[in-house]
């Protein structure tokens, strides 16, 4: 079985990824250093595979760390999900994000050119096109500046990866740029783990129809959009976990110095409410919500052409968003028993 490294593989995409690794035929190790998740995350895995999953603590920053790492294992690969992602966090302590999401991955490429492995999928972000002037955004869509640090990262750290390519580097590369993941696995087993008060809508939501929180607020309705809130592409974990996998696949048949970049996301676009109001529908729960004014660093509307991930990888997506919210859903109830 060859190798894939999980860098932040005990969080919400890198944990489903795992799973979707073993189910495709390769062996995950992970390597977390568990700031933004959980260890039973790893019990969780255990459950659904059978097996345990090989694991690391420790940062992707830490040099020595990284090369223990690598030296141990016999590594095909790496999907690079490490990093602080919070887009509202990220206005308040945007050193820290630059710090952290820019070194880590030269660290990683470091170690990467060091130890002979070529293969990487970098988990990059929607927020680079900020707020597109034509929808749907195709991944030829300009690049935007950047409405937050988070998503300012993304985008150097994308050009990171263009520059090591250009160089001439031994390395071949997968850039995926994620709309809005949410679900859970069906097991029920792992799902989105927030630390403290979620930053994502979902959790939000499953948390306050489980009586967590009082209220959800959503964030404007002056918006440009048919109900005048936020329009965005939620994508099912699992899907994009899927779409990892191809990634993989699709490196192991390129030349030694490569680099490609894909949307991942469902080419449909919805909004806070109606996401709120299909909730309730397959929860059967009553939320109550309010309407608080505009957040900093939010776009107003983005959705995936996913054409090309489609023709290239032969990647679609599988469930749509009642599967994904109930999914989420019985997440949550899991969590409270």
């Amino acid at each position: 079985m060859q190798q894939i490294l999980i860098t932040g593989g005990a969080g919400y995409i890198g944990s489903h990824t795992a799973v979707a690794l073993v189910n495709a035929g390769y062996e995950p190790i992970i390597v977390d250093n568990f700031s933004n998740s959980n260890q039973d995350v790893l019990a969780g895995l255990e459950k659904i595979l059978g097996k345990k999953v090989k694991h690391y603590e420790g940062d992707c920053n830490d040099r020595e760390f990284m090369h223990g790492v690598f030296k141990e294992n016999s590594l095909k690969g790496v999907i690079h999900f490490a990093a602080s992602k919070a887009v509202g966090e990220s206005t308040q302590i945007p050193l820290t994000y630059y710090s952290n999401n820019i070194n880590s991955l030269i660290v990683l490429l470091e170690t990467m050119k060091t130890f002979g492995v070529k293969d990487i999928v970098f988990s990059s972000s929607c927020t680079v096109y900020g707020q597109p002037d034509e929808l749907p955004v195709k991944e030829s869509t300009p690049r935007k500046d950047a409405e937050s640090p988070y998503g300012n990262t993304k985008k150097i750290c994308e050009d990171i990866l263009t520059d090591h390519v250009k160089s001439g580097a031994a390395a071949r590369v997968v850039a995926l740029r994620y709309f809005n993941p949410i679900g859970a696995h069906p097991s029920s087993l792992i799902g989105e783990l927030p630390l403290g008060v979620p930053a994502n809508l979902v959790p939000f939501v499953t948390q306050t129809g489980a009586g967590i929180r009082e209220k959800i607020t959503v964030f404007g309705d002056d918006y440009d959009t048919p109900d005048g809130t936020c329009i965005r592409d939620y994508i099912h974990v699992m899907d994009l976990a899927d779409a990892h996998v191809k990634s993989i696949q699709y490196l192991e048949n390129q030349q030694d110095t490569f680099f490609d970049l894909f949307n991942v996301g469902t080419g449909n676009g919805n909004s806070v409410m109606e996401v709120v109001k299909v909730f309730e529908k397959v929860s059967g729960k009553t939320l109550n919500y309010e309407i608080g004014p505009r957040r900093s660093g939010d776009i107003e509307k983005v959705w995936a052409n996913t054409d090309k991930v489609s023709k290239v990888l032969g990647w679609t997506p599988q469930f749509g968003l009642e599967e994904a919210l109930r999914d989420a859903w019985n997440w949550q109830v899991s969590l409270e028993k």
